[in-house]
């Protein structure tokens, strides 16, 4: 006889190897204990489905995150690039009003005499021609040195001035016209109002027309329509005098009791004495 297993003292042994035998033992084992390896499993299941989402929620943070950093590194470059800018543009406008300054003095020294003496420190000239050249040297340096600048364009305008004391009108002109397209609107006025006197003084009066006449109908600030109005009354008063009268009358109506108005009487004297 083989080995048994006692259940109860009520039970008789039974032998193993018997299928009755394996159906009446586990019958008699709590349902409980049957049951609880699948409970373990499926606790174990919903372990490792937390543990994957902890794991992508851990990897989609860390991706945004890079993200992050990337648009921020973008962000950050092109602040500092901005930053850089700004500070090279202030640094060249500050050299460039400083050469425009030196350049003015020149512009404006003082015509001497051969005997006079100098001040000291003072900057002067005995020869109108000397002076206006180096003038033209000094600021055309400063326009091509800091032409993006305010100094420089400026600088580009005295030039330009510069270069009508020496009646060199075509260089003057050439200035001039690369001024007209300046976004500075003031600027933009004068270099037209002085272009058109270049015009007038190089026998280009046909051109200096039409300048005059945009300026009067779209005056500035620094080029009001009262001086607009005299300098064309000036173009007229050789080649048409009668034009002339109109434009002069106009200015004392419209501006009287300013300085224009008394400028346009006594022209207008003129004009009549030599009519």
């Amino acid at each position: 006889m083989g080995p048994v297993l006692f259940v109860s003292p009520q039970v008789r042994p039974l032998r193993f190897g018997l299928p009755q035998d394996y159906g009446r033992i586990f019958s008699r084992l709590p349902i409980k204990e049957l049951r609880l390896p699948q409970h373990i499993s499926r606790k174990e299941l919903k372990k490792d489905e937390i543990r994957e989402t902890l794991s992508h929620g851990a990897e989609a943070i860390f991706s945004h995150q890079r993200d992050i950093w990337v648009y921020g590194g973008v962000v950050l470059f092109i602040v500092l690039v901005v930053l850089g800018w700004r500070f090279y543009t202030q640094n060249q406008t500050a050299k460039g009003a400083s050469a425009l300054a030196d350049a003015m003095k020149i512009y404006q020294a003082r015509i001497r005499k051969a005997e006079e003496p100098a001040l000291p420190n003072e900057v002067t000239y005995v020869d109108e021609k000397n002076k206006y050249a180096d003038a033209v040297k000094r600021f055309t340096n400063v326009a091509n040195r800091y032409s993006r600048t305010r100094p420089g364009q400026l600088a580009r305008y005295y030039a330009a001035l510069s270069l009508e004391k020496l009646g060199r009108y075509d260089e003057a002109e050439n200035d001039l016209k690369s001024l007209q397209s300046s976004r500075d609107e003031s600027l933009s006025a004068l270099a037209r109002f002085k272009l058109a006197q270049v015009y007038d003084e190089a026998g280009k009066g046909s051109q200096a027309v039409p300048l005059y006449q945009q300026l009067a109908n779209k005056p500035t600030l620094f080029v009001p329509k009262p001086v607009v109005l005299l300098a064309l009354a000036d173009h007229y008063s050789s080649s048409d005098p009668a034009q002339a009268a109109k434009l002069y009358k106009q200015v004392k109506e419209e501006f009287p009791g300013t300085q224009a108005a008394q400028e346009a009487d006594e022209r207008l004297q003129l004009l009549q004495v030599k009519g």
